[in-house]
């Protein structure tokens, strides 16, 4: 059984090894979102993505892990991923091996984003496939501007905070409110709650 998580990468070092077609493309995921991605790799068959903390072509050795949060590895190469889950597993790292569901303390989720919201969509490894299209699906009913909605809802959040009050309250009213006058396209609420004036945020 696994447990989605939303994970904070800014500034942490993750590593990748190898650099093909895959190797690049969890690179540049790992980039998106801010983390300093190191890469060590025999040989680039792809052109890396921009923005390395570091690219080292050589083989992987054992304690390339050190001080790591995640590594992936896009060997191919079984051997390798056995040392690696090994090292791994001993630093206490999350690592994910490319096609080996059974070596992999993490997999990558089918992600659409509009700002601070993020839907994240996992098969569990079973099919990457199936997890992207179930994300397209779901991102296909989903209205345009909950980038703003988040926005504004973090506002009042922290104007409670910066005010003293808890922020352990209903939020319906407010994010249904919300969802009316800053979204466009698929309504997300019922006929039945939309409103008609602003609800007070102290209601």
């Amino acid at each position: 059984m696994m447990l989605p998580l939303v994970f904070d990468l800014r500034d942490r070092d993750v590593l990748v090894l190898g650099m093909g077609r895959i190797g690049a493309h969890k690179a540049r995921q790992l980039l998106e979102a801010g983390a300093r991605v190191h890469v060590i790799t025999e040989h680039c068959l792809v052109d890396p993505p921009e923005g390395l903390a570091s690219l080292q072509l050589r083989p992987y050795a054992p304690g390339d892990l050190e001080g790591m949060w995640f590594v992936v590895s896009a060997t191919a190469n079984a051997a390798v991923n056995d040392h690696v889950v090994a090292e791994a597993t001993e630093r206490r790292v999350f690592y994910n091996v490319v096609d080996d569901l059974e070596r992999c303390a993490f997999y990558f989720a089918a992600l659409h984003r509009q700002g601070d919201v993020i839907v994240a969509v996992s098969s569990s490894g079973a099919s990457p496939s199936l997890a992207q299209w179930t994300r397209d699906r779901i991102a296909r009913t989903l209205p345009t501007g909950l980038d703003k909605v988040a926005t504004a809802l973090r506002a009042e959040r922290d104007s409670l905070h910066a005010a003293g009050e808890s922020t352990e309250r209903d939020w319906s009213a407010r994010v249904r409110y919300n969802l009316e006058v800053l979204t466009d396209g698929p309504s997300c609420c019922a006929l039945d709650c939309r409103l008609d004036a602003a609800p007070s945020l102290r209601s």
